[in-house]
């Protein structure tokens, strides 16, 4: 039967759709080898180096997500671009990957999963929010980030109305928003 340390790391992973890093272990004063002991008693998955989940949390929709803010080592992941607008539910986009940006001086040194897009960029505290708990960009940065990447002027339109009519663009925001959609891009 498990005990006290599994279920403390149990309620931190909880809080986090099962995952864990070593980190995470670490700062709730438990020795990261007990992940791998838990894997190896088949009560946790290794499922990325230095990512882990505890097999007992149920799975949802959300836990790719979760899993992608930590693959990155030594640095958190924010989910950002398409990933963030089909989060906030701004437009009709529907990402085939998902993007996260990690700090610009992070250099990931193995292979990065076909299934993400990496960018770098260093985030002010105000360009970034949690959705269920998953960081994530907010609505304005994502629509910035959707400009800078030529996403279409259409959905981006889109994003910027739904922001808008929720409340989570107005001003200054809203209306740097709509110009840079309608500047012409560079060749």
């Amino acid at each position: 039967m498990p005990g006290r340390v599994y279920t403390q790391l149990l309620e931190l992973a909880n809080e986090r759709f099962g995952y864990l890093t070593p980190d995470d272990a670490r700062a709730a004063g438990i020795d990261p080898l007990r992940l791998q002991d838990l894997t190896r008693r088949g009560l946790a998955e290794r499922v990325a180096r230095g990512v882990y989940r505890i097999e007992l949390v149920p799975r949802t929709t959300l836990d790719q997500y979760m899993e992608a803010t930590l693959w990155p080592q030594g640095v958190k992941g924010v989910l950002c671009h398409e990933t963030a607008l089909d989060l906030h539910d701004l437009c009709d986009v529907n990402p085939a990957k998902i993007h996260l940006t990690l700090p610009a001086h992070h250099r990931v040194r193995r292979t990065v999963p076909k299934v993400y897009v990496l960018y770098h960029r260093d985030l002010e505290d105000a360009d970034t929010a949690l959705h269920e708990g998953i960081p994530i960009v907010t609505p304005y940065r994502a629509i910035l980030d959707g400009i800078e990447a030529h996403l279409g002027p259409r959905l981006l339109g889109q994003a910027i109305e739904t922001a808008a009519g929720r409340g989570l663009l107005r001003g200054e925001q809203l209306a740097d928003a709509w110009q840079r959609l309608k500047e012409p891009t560079p060749a």
